[in-house]
């Protein structure tokens, strides 16, 4: 994962560059491009459980590593609005059944008891990743962005090429005895209905939209909002969020091996509560170094929140259904991504800049609260 992550996170920030200088169209249409690789991410996410619960595990997982290391090598021969918007949703597309694929499998490998590391380990691989590919893929594409495409496109096909050949499927229903009885494939391809009668989990999944949709207000406007207001340039903001994925790689271990210990949903109610703070605090903040230690913050309620979640989800979710949770469990995030960027400008535009920053810490802490309500009802037996 590592590999993949290398390989993608060198084209990614670099992207909107490359489309801009290749296109003469105006940067809301080409930013519409990115919009366009969201939804099909979106509509691939719904399907993307139901499809994995039925082929298995890796053979979906090759075929999304394949797709989008061939969509790399044809972005770099793209040179039409068309032929971008048709690549931005083969890979918006083809890139949840990756993860989904991924998650999945961690549950199918990993005991119970377990998973939240093994989850953990997965998320500090994919930031070690993100933290070296744009600085590599930043020297690549002054040379030639053509050489930047293809080097990326080698990290995912060699990636899928060791998940083919090392890796072995997983999936209960495949590996069971002929004859057993297979549950889950009786149920179509949908299948979903089960899932959303699982009320606790649908609570759950609703409840994790509040504290992205922070995340996603921090990450889509905190650049703009230091550089507009308090002049900080984009060099100087980099470190920002290089902060976070250092962060990550260095300490994840050991805040999961902390978190542990406390119920999931108790964890999640801590890890949502520095979120709010997190955000709310960029409110206050005058400076550089302010709005750094609100990144830590952050940074901090993240690394309780997603290894903790993953876990939660992956210990609900029957065998032959994991396809399904994980699916609808990515596309919490998908959904939090839209409304996050949407709900900051509509609190800029009508009450003010601060209210940006007010508005997102407010999403954190209200899915405290209600993280905390529900570990309480369950303690109690309700």
């Amino acid at each position: 994962m590592l590999i993949s992550a290398i390989g993608a996170s060198m084209i990614w920030p670099f992207l909107m560059i490359y489309i801009s200088e290749r296109l003469a169209s105006p940067l809301t249409v080409n930013a519409g491009l990115i919009t366009l690789n969201s939804i099909a991410g979106l509509l691939s996410s719904l399907i993307a459980g139901p499809i994995i619960d039925r082929l298995g595990r890796k053979r979906v997982m090759v075929i999304s590593l394949t797709t989008n290391a061939l969509g790399f090598v044809l972005l770099s021969r793209a040179a039409s609005l068309a032929a971008f918007a048709s690549l931005m949703v083969l890979q918006g597309a083809s890139n949840p059944l990756y993860r989904v694929g991924a998650d999945a499998m961690i549950a199918d490998l990993i005991p119970e008891g377990k998973r939240i590391d093994a989850y953990s380990r997965m998320r500090l691989s994919n930031n070690l990743g993100v933290a070296i590919g744009p600085a590599i893929g930043g020297f690549l594409a002054s040379v030639s962005y053509t050489i930047a495409f293809y080097c990326a496109a080698g990290g995912l096909f060699l990636y899928g090429l060791f998940v083919a050949l090392g890796a072995k499927e997983t999936l209960p229903t495949l590996t069971q005895a002929a004859g057993q009885a297979q549950p889950a494939l009786d149920k179509g391809l949908g299948g979903y209905k089960a899932v959303f009668e699982d009320r606790r989990f649908i609570r759950f999944a609703l409840t994790l939209v509040l504290p992205q949709v922070s995340a996603a207000i921090l990450w889509v406007l905190l650049g703009v909002y230091t550089k507009t207001h308090f002049g900080i340039s984009e060099k100087l903001y980099g470190w920002i969020p290089v902060t976070n994925a250092s962060m990550v790689v260095l300490f994840q271990l050991a805040v999961t091996a902390v978190s542990r210990r406390y119920p999931p949903l108790l964890a999640l109610s801590i890890g949502s509560l520095l979120y709010g703070f997190g955000v709310g605090s960029v409110a206050v903040g005058q400076g550089f170094w302010w709005f750094w230690l609100s990144m830590v913050i952050v940074t901090l309620g993240e690394m309780v929140l997603v290894p903790t979640s993953s876990t939660y989800v992956a210990n609900l979710a029957p065998p032959d259904m994991r396809g399904r949770y994980m699916s609808l469990y990515s596309l919490t995030w998908i959904v939090a991504a839209g409304i996050g960027p949407l709900m900051g400008g509509f609190l800029n535009d009508n009450l003010g800049p601060l209210a940006i920053w007010v508005g997102g810490g407010a999403a954190g802490v209200l899915a405290a609260v209600l993280f905390l309500w529900e570990w309480r009802q369950s303690f109690a037996g309700a």
